[in-house]
Formats: structure tokens, C-alpha cells, sequence
């Protein structure tokens, strides 16, 4: 597709985004109690409650929905979109985006009291399919690092090679001799001849059955040859109208989809091999205009400094004494000049009757300023939102201010003034643009300066207050922020001399950072819930998307990170077989991530005492901040919290269980590191000590029906490679109560070489499945109910528990008003 295609697609995303933001923008700044009161005064206080819950409710889901709409368009464009200029506004556009999609999860999560979110009116009114709800994970996470993520894996490789955990397989070059040439022909010769001695000898055995049976009669000769071809005929006609009548059937089981469409291989490889070169020419094309853009930056900014530095500096010298000599003139006092926190003398300017001739001609400044205007008016969202805390309090259906919108729509503001009314046409090529360079760069110069002109009239001023007499005030503004940040101790470097590879390596030969296999997020097989579900039963494509928000997307870029709540440890709970590790890898393979693991079998016997798991903790934190983003991994999660310890493990899992909570504290909101732990018993820890860790608890069920049907049908052919016809509708049925796990795991066992080899003779049957899956444990009732009880034992859980019992018990008051006013009037009738 061309790049006019895609120019069209981003004009449109960014008038949607214009639309969406103005009204989100004014939502924000409604105030949902006085609806509230409004409704209170019309209709009583239950039903009001439940009417702004249940309006509020969604109005963030439908924002929700089509900001994820949204942002899949924008990471399309900016996939595939070459010119560089245009890709940077679109990148900044689609992270500010992605952060509001998390931000409004965030919001859903406090008001729906669950993990999970639906409101399936909003998804009707909006004619949407589940699928295209569902969040794409940007390609530029990986794709922009690639180099890096290289580099890693071959350091990695040659560790692992040195210390011998890895055998190095080299194909080495074999130079056949003449003799062994003479022999290897003298053995196919003779192989050959010994074939066609076969042969002659089965000829003659032949020859001679027929000669015996020459002496049968004539009249039987005859006999026999009508019946040889009677038979023939029968079976000719047989084995057609078999396979006629198996077409048809296929045919009609393909037409009403209970069986898939055979594969055309050849064609589909021919497909996927021409987009993925086309993609190629694209992503090269990419980065030679954006090198080039780089390189064009750097001259164009380097010649302004040059020719325009001086003249800038004193312009804005001139423009500074002239405000201060008119503050003077009017007030017969010294300014106080704003601090760099404030904007400094761009502040000063950016107010209204302020500006001057320059201030006036650089568009830099306005924008500037309105940022740090916006800015400053949105709290910071970045701190930790963790829903263990209040849980017994009264639930606030008020959603949190945004950081995001204000980002969009700056973004929005540099769209509209600088493309949205450009002439582009009949400009094929995508280099960048030399005048919007010259004045970018014209406006990050004339910045720098005037941030070095401001340190100079502070110190101007401060004299000038000083030898008028008035004692100099210093901005307390910078003070208290870094005083904000010093609040918390600063950590004692351990190994100050110490190299990053070194740490990396030890780290490594200990077998705590590991190599993970690598696989995607959509491998977690199944679609994505079709009607609303309850929180505990979601379906894998709600899992997926959830932890795309919580996880990848925070990890994966750093834009997003900085202005979303922060999540710094997070707890995946299921049977056995029901994907945690397969997530685990998913993450950090979408992200990039080093894994740091901490599972207690895997700490067995490293850095013993005290002192050793002090240092332990020490590296696993340093390293993971200096290889972000990182994702730091326990296994049997619910161990160092156990009350009891069976007598048989020798891991000592309570090592770190006062340490652990130090841990996560210890990741700072700058962090792009996560946490995760994995836990098929999570009611057999300490609740409490449980929930001090985790700020999160996703719980993963067995699939249902739709799932299991479609892991059946993707598995099979993966393994038959779509040669195997196997009715997967029944399997789904008979399997129902095992994890896709347990299913993948059969398909191993029977899918053997040779009898993959033997499908096309022997077709693989049901009973063969069947008799490996009954040796497998399945999902028993009991242990779905200890999860959710588990489940409602958690912050949110029960949180969500109060929030129901409230209800109710309003719902049985509000009955028993009404019946008590219905036997009032009664009575009043029969006076």
C-alpha cells in the first residue's frame, strides 16, 4: 500500500482523535456528585447510586473501546508511514493514546470492582466485533530494538557456552577422497544390481504359477475372466461413489464450519513471504530516511548556534532588562524572577500583555509554556495504585484526572498547525522537510539560550536587589520537589567498581537471570469473551489484553510508563497447565525484557547467609534498572508465605519472605520493572503477608467450550499440518474440565514422528487421544471453588463483596418502604 494510503488513514485517526479528546476533555470536567445530587432529588438515593454507576460505567467503557480503536489505527500508520517528521507526531500521538486506554482500565477496574470490564450495549452501539476490541501490542517495541535485543542474546550464548551448559554444534566441511568416492559408487552399484536380481527372480516365481494353472479347462478360463471383471467393475464403481459422497460431506462440514477449510500451503507461503519482503523494503526504507533526518538535524542545528547564537543571546538579554526596567517603572520594586520548575523567563512571557517583538515570533514558546501549564494543572498519576489499601472504605465512583489528555491534545494542536491543511501533493519522495527542520531546530537553539540567558538574570537581579537593599528570596519551588525525592533513602551501591557485563555475567552463571523460550501473546489460544462475564471466569483473550495493559505496554515504552498508575507487582493464579509460564514468556518476549528468576528451588545453595541474600536482592534491583525493561519472576509464589513447610522440601522457601516486600517497595515509579509470581495454591499462604507483595491477582480458569474447541483446532494443525480431519467439536466436549496444557501435552505424546508420517494411510481417531487424556489429572469442581474463594478473599474481591452486600441490604430497605407504603395506602382505601 502506498504512503498516500496511509497519510489518509492518519488524517482521518487524527480528526477522530480531535472529536474523542474534546469530549473526553469535557466529561473530565464534569462533576459526576452534582449529577449525583440531581438524581438523588428526582428519584431517591438507591436508584440514583446505581443510575450514575451504571452511566458512568459506560461512558468510560464506550471512551475505552474507541481509544483502543483509535490506537490500533495509529500503530498501523506508524508502522508502515516512511516520512520521519510525520512518524514522530504519530508516535507520541499513539503512546499518549495507549497511556489514556490504561488509564480508563484503571478507572473501569474501581468502578466494576473486578479485573475485567464488559458492557455489551456499548459494544453493540458501536458495531464492534470482540476481535476488534481486543489491544494490538505496538511492533516498535521490539523492532526499534532490535540491535540491542541481538546484542544480548549472542552475550548471553557465549556465557553459556564458556561455563559449557551449551553444546556448540559447528557443520564442518567434509572433503570426500577418490577411494571413498570408488567406494560409495561400487555400493550403490551393487545395491542396484541385487534389486533387479529381485526382481527377475519374482518374475519367474510368477511364471511359474501360471504355467500350473494352464491346465485348467477352457469353459472355467472364461468363467473366471467375466468374473474378474465383474469385480472390477464393482469396486471401481464402490471406491467413486465413496469418494463423491466424502467431498460432498466435506464440503458441507467446511460450509458450515465445523471442520477447517484445507490449507493451500503453497499459496500461503508464497503470501507470507511476499508481505514479509515487502515489510522489509518498507522497515529499510524507514530507517534510511530517519538517519538521514538525524544527520540533517544535527547540520541544521549546529549552523544556527553558529551564525545566530550571539545575536539570540542578546535579544534575549534586552528582552529580559526591558521587562525588568518596566516592572520597576511601575511598581518601584524588583521583579521576581521565575524559577526554571516555572518556566522561567518563558513564563513571564507567555502571560498575557507580556509579550514582546521576539517573544511574539516564536511559536516554541507558546507551546512551551501551555505544556507546562497543562502539566502542572494534572496531578502526577505514576504513583503506585495499589487496591490493597481502603479496602473497607465506602468505593468512590469518581474517575482519576488524566496525565494522557493533555498530551493529546498538544499533539493534536502541532497537527493542526502544521499538517492538516499542508500541500502535499505530487510529493513522492519522504525526506524530510527542510523548512519545519530549520524552524524545529531554530526553536530547541533559541531554548537553550534563553535557559543559559536565565541563569545570567537571576544572578543580574539578585545583585540588583542587593544593592537596592531587599534581601534576596530564593525559589523555594526546586527546594521542596528535591526534597520530595530525597525523602526516600538512597540505596548503598554494593559494587560501585564493578562493570555491568560483570554483573550481568555473574548473574548469569548463577542461573538467576535465565533464557527464555520465545513466544508471542496471541499463542495463548482463544478468542476474546463475546457476551459479559463475571471477574473470575474471563475468557483467554480478556487474560491477554488485561496484561497488556498492566504489563506489556507500561514495560515496552517509557513514554507510556511515566504517565500511567503504577503497577509494580502483579500475582497470575490457575490450575495446572493453564498458561502462567506461557504468559511469563509472552511478556518478556513482546517487551524485550530480561528475566531475573527468583524462585526458591532456583536459589538453592546461592549466595548463602545473610550477607549473601543482602547482595543477591542488591544485584537483582541494580542490574534490573540498568537492562530495563526487566521483569523480575517467582514461582510458587504462595511458598515464603506457607505457614507450614513440609518436612520433605530442602529449598528453605521463607528465605525471602521478610525480603520480598523490601523489593517491590525498593522499584521506583521511574522503573520500568514488574514483578510477577505465579501460583497454582494461593490459598495455602498468608493472606495478608500475600497481599503486603502483589498489587494485583489475575486468576486464569480452565477454558470453556469455545476455547478448548478453537486449541483443538489450532493444535491439530499445528501437529497434522491440516492433514487430519478429526471431528474437533466432540474432543472439545470430552475434554471439558482439562487446561489447554493438559491438551497440548496429549498431542505431544501421540503425534509421535512415525505417526505423523502414517496419517495419510491411517487417520488419527478419537480413541487414540482419548486413552493418553485419561491418564491426565482434569480441573475437579473442588478446586475451582477454592480459587474463587480464594479470589474473593483478595482486596478487590472484597471490596467488590461489600459493595454487593450494601446493595443488597438497600435493595430489602427500599422493599420494605415500598411494601410498608402499599399497606398504608391500603388502609387509607378501605377508610
Amino acid at each position: 500500500m502506498s504512503s498516500t494510503y496511509f497519510n489518509d488513514i492518519w488524517h482521518q485517526a487524527q480528526h477522530e482523535c480531535e472529536l474523542l479528546s474534546t469530549i473526553d476533555y469535557e466529561r473530565q470536567h464534569q462533576d459526576v456528585e452534582t449529577t449525583v445530587a440531581t438524581m438523588n432529588a428526582a428519584v431517591g438515593s438507591v436508584a440514583a447510586d446505581a443510575d450514575a454507576k451504571a452511566l458512568l460505567q459506560s461512558s468510560l467503557y464506550e471512551f475505552y473501546l474507541r481509544y483502543i480503536c483509535l490506537s490500533n489505527r495509529l500503530e498501523d500508520v506508524y508502522d508502515n508511514m516512511i516520512q520521519p517528521q510525520k512518524r514522530q507526531l504519530v508516535r507520541k500521538l499513539l503512546d499518549a493514546c495507549l497511556g489514556r486506554v490504561v488509564e480508563l482500565k484503571h478507572d473501569l477496574v474501581n468502578i466494576d470492582l473486578m479485573e475485567f470490564s464488559y458492557n455489551d450495549d456499548v459494544v453493540e452501539r458501536l458495531r464492534l466485533t470482540p476481535m476488534e476490541t481486543e489491544l494490538r501490542i505496538p511492533r516498535y517495541f521490539l523492532r526499534e530494538r532490535q540491535q540491542e535485543l541481538e546484542f544480548r542474546k549472542r552475550t548471553m550464548q557465549e556465557i553459556l557456552l564458556k561455563l559449557g551448559w551449551l553444546e556448540e554444534h559447528e557443520l564442518e566441511e567434509t572433503v570426500t577422497t577418490e577411494i571413498e568416492a570408488i567406494r560409495m559408487l561400487q555400493m550403490h552399484e551393487r545395491a542396484r544390481q541385487g534389486r533387479l536380481r529381485a526382481h527377475f527372480m519374482k518374475e519367474i516365481r510368477i511364471l511359474k504359477e501360471k504355467g500350473k494353472s494352464e491346465e485348467r479347462s477352457e469353459k472355467e478360463r472364461s468363467d473366471s475372466g467375466l468374473l474378474a471383471a465383474m469385480k472390477i467393475q464393482k469396486m471401481w464403481r464402490g471406491h467413486t461413489a465413496r469418494r463423491i459422497t466424502r467431498r460432498r460431506k466435506m464440503e458441507e462440514m467446511i460450509l458450515i464450519g465445523m471442520l477447517p477449510p484445507p490449507p493451500a500451503v503453497v499459496k500461503e507461503r508464497a503470501e507470507k513471504l511476499e508481505k514479509l519482503q515487502h515489510n522489509e523494503k518498507r522497515y529499510q526504507a524507514q530507517a534510511l530516511y530517519g538517519e538521514q533526518f538525524e544527520q540533517r538535524q544535527r547540520a541544521v542545528q549546529e549552523e544556527i548556534r553558529t551564525k545566530h547564537g550571539a545575536s539570540m543571546k542578546e535579544d534575549i538579554a534586552d528582552e529580559i532588562r526591558a521587562w525588568v526596567k518596566d516592572c520597576y517603572e511601575k511598581t518601584g520594586k524588583l521583579p521576581d524572577f521565575p524559577s526554571e520548575d516555572q518556566g522561567g523567563s518563558l513564563h513571564i512571557f507567555s502571560r498575557p500583555g507580556t509579550e514582546s517583538e521576539h517573544s511574539r515570533s516564536s511559536a516554541r514558546s507558546s507551546k512551551e509554556s501551555r505544556k507546562t501549564k497543562d502539566k502542572s494543572k494534572s496531578p502526577a498519576r505514576s504513583g503506585d495504585l495499589n487496591v490493597n489499601e481502603n479496602q473497607e472504605e465506602e468505593v468512590s465512583f469518581q474517575p482519576a484526572p488524566s496525565v494522557c489528555l493533555p498530551d493529546i491534545r498538544t499533539e493534536i494542536d502541532l497537527f493542526n498547525d502544521t499538517w492538516r491543511d499542508k500541500d502535499e501533493t505530487g510529493v513522492l519522495c519522504q525526506a524530510a522537510y527542510e523548512d519545519m527542520i530549520y524552524s524545529d531546530k531554530y526553536q530547541e537553539v533559541e531554548l537553550e539560550f534563553r535557559r543559559a540567558v536565565d541563569d545570567v538574570m537571576r544572578q543580574e537581579i539578585e545583585l540588583l536587589q542587593t544593592a537596592v537593599g531587599k534581601k534576596v528570596k530564593k525559589s523555594s519551588k526546586k527546594t521542596r520537589r528535591s526534597g520530595k525525592k530525597s525523602k526516600k533513602k538512597k540505596e548503598k551501591d554494593l559494587t560501585p567498581d564493578r562493570t555491568t557485563e560483570s554483573l550481568y555475567e555473574e548473574l548469569v552463571t548463577n542461573g538467576i537471570i535465565r533464557k527464555y523460550p520465545e513466544l508471542r501473546l496471541k499463542q495463548f489460544l482463544g478468542d476474546k469473551a463475546l457476551t459479559a462475564r463475571n471477574g473470575t471466569n474471563p475468557s483467554p483473550g480478556d487474560v491477554r489484553q488485561i496484561l497488556t495493559e498492566y504489563c506489556i505496554l507500561p514495560l515496552g515504552s517509557e513514554a507510556i510508563h511515566n504517565c500511567t498508575p503504577l503497577i509494580r507487582s502483579i500475582l497470575l493464579a490457575g490450575p495446572k497447565g493453564s498458561g502462567k509460564k506461557a504468559l511469563l514468556y509472552a511478556i518478556c518476549t513482546e517487551v524485550g525484557a530480561v528475566l531475573f528468576d527468583l524462585t526458591p528451588a532456583n536459589i538453592v545453595g546461592k549466595y548463602p547467609g545473610k550477607s549473601g541474600l543482602i547482595m543477591l536482592i542488591h544485584l537483582v534491583l541494580k542490574v534490573s534498572r540498568l537492562l530495563q525493561p526487566a521483569v523480575i519472576y517467582m514461582g510458587d509464589a504462595e511458598r515464603p508465605f506457607m505457614k507450614k513447610i513440609p518436612k520433605t522440601d530442602r529449598t528453605d522457601p521463607k528465605r525471602l519472605k521478610k525480603d520480598l516486600p523490601k523489593l517491590i517497595k525498593n522499584i521506583a515509579p521511574e522503573d520500568r520493572v514488574i514483578f510477577v509470581g505465579t501460583s497454582n495454591l494461593p490459598w495455602e499462604a498468608d493472606q495478608k503477608l500475600l497481599q503486603s507483595v502483589y498489587n494485583r491477582f489475575i486468576y486464569i480458569p480452565r477454558p470453556d467450550y469455545g476455547a478448548m474447541s478453537h486449541a483443538w483446532k489450532t493444535l491439530l494443525h499445528e501437529y497434522s499440518g491440516g492433514i487430519s480431519n478429526l471431528d474437533t467439536s466432540a474432543m472439545a466436549k470430552i475434554s471439558d474440565g482439562y487446561t489447554i496444557g493438559s491438551i497440548d501435552a496429549c498431542l505431544k505424546e501421540v503425534m509421535t514422528c512415525k505417526r505423523k508420517l502414517q496419517l495419510r494411510t491411517q487417520p488419527l481417531t478419537n480413541a487414540e487421544l482419548i486413552n493418553v487424556l485419561c491418564s491426565r489429572d482434569p480441573v475437579y469442581r473442588e478446586e475451582e471453588e477454592a480459587f474463587e474463594s480464594w479470589w474473593s478473599k483478595t482486596p478487590l474481591g472484597r471490596r467488590r463483596q461489600r459493595f454487593l452486600e450494601l446493595e443488597e441490604e438497600r435493595l430489602i430497605e427500599e422493599q420494605a418502604q415500598a411494601a410498608k407504603q402499599g399497606n398504608g395506602n391500603k388502609k387509607k382505601g378501605q377508610s
